[in-house]
Formats: structure tokens, sequence, C-alpha cells
């Protein structure tokens, strides 16, 4: 039996999950969220990584086999924090905050559910990631903590890829970009997204499930659009 693990409630998390459960009938799937709302999710807050041996825990009693784990986090703005626009608005508390919630806490708690993959398990491993972490794609500026985390969240799935090619060399480690989605991490700045640009969570999910099934036993290490378009570092 295979299992599915999305890491992240939000509205593309829960899309993928719906999804997946038609998709795979046969599919065991685990979820996460800070603040679980259904028994079928594990608790996780990406504030404190001290408790995320406690949810890894929780899936081995499970006997979690995972063949895909989908992080699908994301932090942009909140009570009344919101992307920067210039040097002079930057806050380094809210920077660190993205940056743990984006990067860091994802990367953490995959070191810590690595223990649980077999060596030679065919592991799809995704990330949500973003555009605007493309360093020679920035030609905007703006959004600097964003940009950053999603910046260092790319490195880092870059450098595990090396990683676990040696580890776990059936492994396959993916940064995706899923589009501007209709959900509140967007909702601030939907106004301007062009025409036929903002897209559905369902849309979205059905995407990014179609790529990950195109892309299963491909090359590790990529930076992939929504439409299979590869984003440069």
């Amino acid at each position: 039996m295979s299992d599915l693990l999305v890491v992240g409630s939000g509205g593309i998390g829960r899309a993928l999950l719906s999804l997946s459960a038609m998709r795979y009938p046969d599919q065991r799937q685990f979820s996460t969220a800070r603040k679980p709302q259904q028994s079928s999710q594990l608790a996780l807050d990406l504030l404190n990584p001290a408790a995320f041996a406690d949810t890894v825990e929780k899936l081995k009693s499970e006997s979690f086999t995972p063949s895909r784990i989908i992080f699908a986090q994301g932090l942009l703005h909140r009570d009344g924090q919101r992307p920067e626009k210039s040097l002079r608005e930057l806050d380094v508390a809210w920077m660190s905050e993205v940056m743990q919630v984006n990067a860091i806490a994802p990367i953490q708690f995959l070191a810590q559910l690595m223990p649980l993959v077999a060596r030679d398990a065919a592991v799809q491993i995704a990330f949500i990631s973003a555009r605007v972490g493309s360093i020679e794609d920035n030609q905007l500026g703006g959004w600097y903590g964003y940009r950053a985390s999603k910046a260092a969240l790319n490195m880092l799935i870059k450098t595990a890829s090396v990683e676990l090619a040696r580890t776990h060399p059936k492994a396959q480690l993916l940064a995706l970009h899923p589009g501007t989605t209709d959900t509140p991490l967007s909702k601030p700045f939907q106004a301007r997204v062009p025409e036929g640009k903002l897209f559905s969570t369902e849309f979205v999910a059905n995407k990014l499930l179609d790529l990950l099934d195109q892309q299963r036993g491909g090359k590790s290490g990529q930076f992939l659009a929504w439409d299979g378009s590869t984003i440069p570092w």
C-alpha cells in the first residue's frame, strides 16, 4: 500500500487531497494542519520544530509508506504584515517567520521523515515553490522576504536532491510553481492578475497531479511550472 502525505491545509493542499482521493482510491492519505479540524489530520506547527518528532512518530505508528509527499504550506501575509515593496519596509522578525514557514521548516520536517523512507523507495517529494523565487527571473523586485524564502527553499530542494541521489537513488525531489491560485494567500493581490491567469484550486491540483504523474521516475532536482515548463533557478 502506498501513502500520500500533504503538508499544509490551505486551498491547494485541500484540493490535492480531494483530487488524489478520486484518482488513486487505493492510496492512504495523511495531511497536516497547524490546528487540525478533522480527526484524519495530524497537528504540525511549522513555527514549532520541537514538535515535529511527535508528528513523525504518529506517522511511524501508522506504518507510513510514502509514494508521494507534497509540501503545500505557504506564508505571504498575515495580521497586517504584507510583502515588502522597499528596503525601508523590511521587518527582521516578519522576514524570519516567512523564512521559517516557507523554507526552513519544510526541509527540517523532511529530514525527520526520511528515516521512515526505505532506501530503495521510489518516493516523489514535491514542494510548492513560486516563480518569484527564481533569481534569474526577478525583474520586478519587491516582496523581499517571500522571494528570499522561496529562493532559499529552491536551494534546499536542489541540495537535498543531490544528497538523496546517493542515499535514496529512486527518490525524486521537485520544486513546483502552481501559478497564481485563488486562495487566501493571493487574495489581496488578485486585482493585478491578468485575465485568465487566476486559477482555481481544482485546476491547479489537476495540473500538478498530471505533472507529477508524468515526471515520476524522471530527473530529480527540477524547478517546474504547472504547465511542465522549466523555470530557471
